[in-house]
């Protein structure tokens, strides 16, 4: 119980401060959890981000759900599940329940540039160590660096798989690692593959006349079919559950889908209480549930082979490319979308330069940085204008 409870309360604080999105989400899950508490390995923790990336889902929730899983089983699992998405999951649904649209005050507005601004620092800090790690032939960083600029002219999740496909392949062939041992027999989870294809299935060709029954069933087909999180999963949204709601309606939760720690998926808090406003809370935990559960079982279902399959003797050189080619997929995201979403001025450039310096130096703890950063941020504000 005491890991269990000390899962849940790692990941709530991240939920309360991780702003910036999936790859900003895995910097933190790697300044955290590889080298802050040492819950898991870096090569397992590579290996987990890149299984996220292929899987259909919430990329950065799937790995946290894989450390909890790794850390507490099971139980673990659910407990990073709670604890990451409460957070988003509160302040969407009141936004909801209670009809405000927007937060304009200015202190508000930049606490939350301060936190997008601490978002940059995190996964830079994150870059470079991940570069150290996995980057250390010109063949890998060969790797990083075409994966970066493939993904800053095509942005698009396709590319992101893409690219992390035609490195595994080009790392089997170029990539040798003979020290491995081959383990031929694959452990697939089918009994949570089975739950998926029903619970898939049921959501097609199941019909009752229920609102709750048809919300989970369009939230479940998104969390289904999207690749590439939040930002991909409205038009899905809007092609299963759309016409039920407003325009204004899905744009008033998207953008508060973007300006709110945690997972972006919980836009569907937001739309699950609009969609059953007599029932708006169980509305609003039945879509949270059924968008988030297609890729947690796929995980489970999958983790295991994933696990095997990467450390074969013949595709041990792929997980080597694979690692750097994630490598180079933060390094995309960090200039686009979080840098340029996050820095407007100087002030910000200067407020990360000097995140970066101290969280390089290894003796300011987070917490200290969260807090430091946001008084930069009102102080820059409140003078600079």
């Amino acid at each position: 119980m005491k890991t269990l409870l000390n899962v849940f309360w790692q990941f709530f604080l991240l939920g309360l401060t991780s702003f910036g999105g999936p790859a900003a989400h895995i910097g933190y899950f790697q300044k955290i959890f590889v080298e802050k508490l040492k819950w898991i390995d870096a090569q397992r923790f590579a290996q987990l981000t890149a299984l996220s990336q292929f899987l259909p889902g919430p990329g950065s929730s799937q790995l946290g759900f894989a450390i909890g899983l790794h850390r507490g089983g099971l139980g673990g699992a659910i407990a990073a599940f709670i604890g990451f998405t409460l957070p988003s999951f509160v302040i969407m649904f009141f936004v909801a329940a209670n009809s405000v649209s927007n937060f304009d005050h200015w202190i508000v507005t930049a606490v939350f540039d301060g936190l997008k601004l601490l978002a940059v620092i995190v996964v830079t800090d994150a870059i470079v160590t991940m570069y150290k790690q996995f980057c250390q032939t010109i063949k890998l960083i060969s790797v990083m660096l075409l994966t970066t600029v493939i993904l800053l002219v095509f942005p698009s999740m396709l590319t992101q798989i893409l690219a992390i496909v035609v490195a595994a392949i080009w790392g089997a062939f170029t990539v040798k690692n003979s020290e491995s041992e081959e383990r031929p027999i694959l452990q697939t989870k089918l009994p949570w593959l089975f739950v998926f294809v029903v619970l898939f299935a049921a959501s097609f060709f199941v019909y009752q006349d229920s609102p709750l029954w048809n919300t989970f069933a369009g939230f479940y087909q998104a969390g289904s079919l999207v690749f590439g999180g939040g930002h991909v999963v409205l038009p899905l949204l809007q092609g299963s559950v759309g016409s039920e709601l407003t325009q204004q309606q899905f744009l008033t939760g998207y953008a508060l889908a973007q300006g709110v720690p945690g997972p972006m998926f919980t836009l569907a808090t937001y739309l699950g209480a609009q969609l059953n406003q007599e029932f708006a809370l169980t509305g609003a935990i039945i879509a949270t549930l059924a968008i988030f559960l297609p890729g947690f079982l796929l995980l489970l279902g999958c983790k295991d082979a994933w696990l095997q399959i990467i450390n074969l003797p013949k595709i041990s050189g792929a997980s080597a490319a694979i690692n750097a080619s994630v490598v180079g997929l933060l390094l995309a995201a960090l200039i686009q979308p979080i840098s340029i979403t996050a820095i407007h001025s100087i002030s910000d450039g200067a407020i990360v330069v000097l995140g970066i310096a101290l969280i390089q130096s290894k003796k300011l703890p987070i917490w200290m940085l969260i807090i430091g950063i946001v008084l930069l941020r009102l102080a820059a504000v409140f003078f600079v204008g």
